[in-house]
């Protein structure tokens, strides 16, 4: 379990949100935390990709010459 204390003005719009809605507070919480986790999971497996790019580990291919090998070229 994880308790977190959030700004005031945070908390009335998470509220307002559950109030409108008919969810809970709880929901919108673990809803932002898996969409926020899955961005900077994405990044970081980004940057790892990038660093092996750099350093000539991994190659990159144009997209043209992915379209035409994928037979999605016009």
């Amino acid at each position: 379990m994880l308790a977190v204390r959030l700004p005031v003005d945070i908390e009335k719009r998470l509220d307002a949100l559950a109030k409108a809605t008919g969810r809970s507070k709880s929901f919108y919480v673990r809803e932002a935390i898996l969409e926020y986790l899955e961005d900077l999971e994405d990044i970081y497996l980004a940057e790892e990709v990038l660093v092996r790019v750099r350093r000539g580990e991994e190659r990159t291919y144009p997209i043209e010459e992915v379209e035409k090998r994928l037979g999605l070229a016009d």
